[in-house]
């Protein structure tokens, strides 16, 4: 018998889910709200949520901020700055100076 580890949580949608940690996102929930194309598919869950929380959900919002400024999103980690100045470029953008 598999045994689960974590508290058994319950999201607002009503899935079920095991987590060890405060974290309250759900996975669930989180697969659900996963975009199907676009630059934010090639991001990090965290990366990913860290610019929507800002409002960031087009590259030309994106565009408006520096890449200092994106890294001080919460969950937003140096390891996504490449692939967001990849979508940029290939969309004839760029980060603020």
């Amino acid at each position: 018998m598999k045994t689960q580890k974590g508290n058994l949580r319950i999201c607002n949608k009503g899935h079920k889910y095991y987590k060890s940690s405060n974290c309250p996102t759900c996975p669930s929930c989180e697969q659900e709200n996963r975009p199907d194309n676009g630059f934010l598919l090639m991001l990090s869950a965290p990366a990913r949520r860290a610019l929507e929380s800002n409002g960031v959900t087009s590259l030309q919002q994106l565009s408006k901020f520096s890449e200092k400024e994106i890294l001080q999103f919460h969950g937003m980690g140096p390891a996504s700055l490449p692939k967001l100045r990849t979508a940029l470029q290939a969309n004839g953008l760029a980060f603020e100076d």
